[in-house]
């Protein structure tokens, strides 16, 4: 678990599964990711996947869920990360860059030196961020992978290191 002020990143839990599963079958959600329809799945097929530890997190503010995120081990120190503020009201009021700032300073106080990550290159506002926290752009993946409906899509791969993170919160506890 991992806090600052009134935000908070946990492991996904079963309880949480219902409202997970609404936001993985929300086309709007999803569209970034590829899923213009959603993923069309269950709540029991979520628990499922909680409980085949899928490393799924929740994002928590003042206690309501709001989003979600996930990282995983790539090797040689590397952490490939995601996000998603999936509550459209908690948007464009700068928790993404905070949760990231925590996700991200937690994953180097625990011995990660890299975090790497990719986006919809017509995700621009997830750019932004990502690049105000130090992220560096390696690479366009122009016509890449097509999502569900089969349109050709572009993605834009990031890495950022220790030296280059611009943290957007003061103290943590975790």
């Amino acid at each position: 678990m991992i806090r600052y002020k009134d935000l908070t990143i946990r492991q996904a839990e079963d309880v949480d599964a219902k409202q997970l599963a609404a936001w993985w079958n929300d086309g709007a959600i999803m569209a970034h990711a590829g899923f213009p329809n959603g993923l069309g799945t269950s709540e029991e097929k979520v628990i499922e996947e909680l409980e085949n530890g899928c490393g799924c997190m929740v994002i928590e503010e003042n206690g309501r869920l709001i989003g979600e995120c996930n990282y995983r081990d790539v090797g040689y120190g590397v952490a490939e990360i995601g996000i998603k503020i999936c509550e459209t009201d908690c948007q464009n009021r700068g928790i993404g860059r905070k949760i990231l700032s925590m996700l991200i300073g937690w994953l180097f106080r625990n011995g990660y030196t890299k975090i790497v990550l990719d986006t919809n290159l017509a995700n621009t506002r997830a750019q932004h961020v990502y690049e105000l926290l130090g992220f560096r752009k390696v690479r366009t993946n122009v016509d890449s992978w097509k999502d569900q409906l089969g349109r050709l899509q572009s993605s834009v791969d990031y890495e950022l290191v220790e030296t280059d993170f611009h943290s957007y919160i003061s103290e943590i506890s975790a």
